[in-house]
C-alpha cells in the first residue's frame, strides 16, 4: 500500500490535560485502520502542552470515509474538552523515513 493522503497536525493541550491528549490520540481507531498507513504522535520538546499528529492515509477518499464515522466522531468529540483553541493543520504526504519505539 502507499501513502497517497496525509497530513500534519498540531494541537495545544488546555494546561494539565496533555497526558490525557497523548493517551486518546494512542488509542484512536486509525491505529488499526487498515487504510491509515502512519500514524504518529509526538509532543514538543520546548512545550509538552504541544501534540503534534502526523497521518498518511492510502487515499483522501479513506480519511474522509474514516472520519464521516461514528467511531471517529465519538474520538473528535472527546479530543475537543482537552484542546486550548484550533488545531493546525497542514497538508503532507509521508513518502519515507523511519519510526522505531
Amino acid at each position: 500500500m502507499t501513502v497517497r493522503h496525509g497530513f500534519h497536525a498540531t494541537m495545544t493541550a488546555r494546561p494539565g490535560r496533555a497526558d490525557e491528549l497523548v493517551g486518546l490520540l494512542l488509542g484512536a481507531p486509525s491505529l488499526p485502520h487498515p487504510d491509515c498507513l502512519v500514524f504518529l504522535v509526538s509532543r514538543s520538546a520546548s512545550d509538552p502542552g504541544v501534540v503534534h499528529v502526523v497521518e498518511g492515509w492510502t487515499s483522501a477518499e479513506a480519511h474522509r470515509r474514516f472520519f464521516a464515522g461514528a467511531e471517529a466522531q465519538d474520538l473528535v468529540a472527546r479530543l475537543q474538552p482537552l484542546l486550548a483553541g484550533e488545531s493546525a493543520y497542514t497538508d503532507a504526504v509521508p513518502v519515507g523515513g523511519k519510526a522505531r519505539f
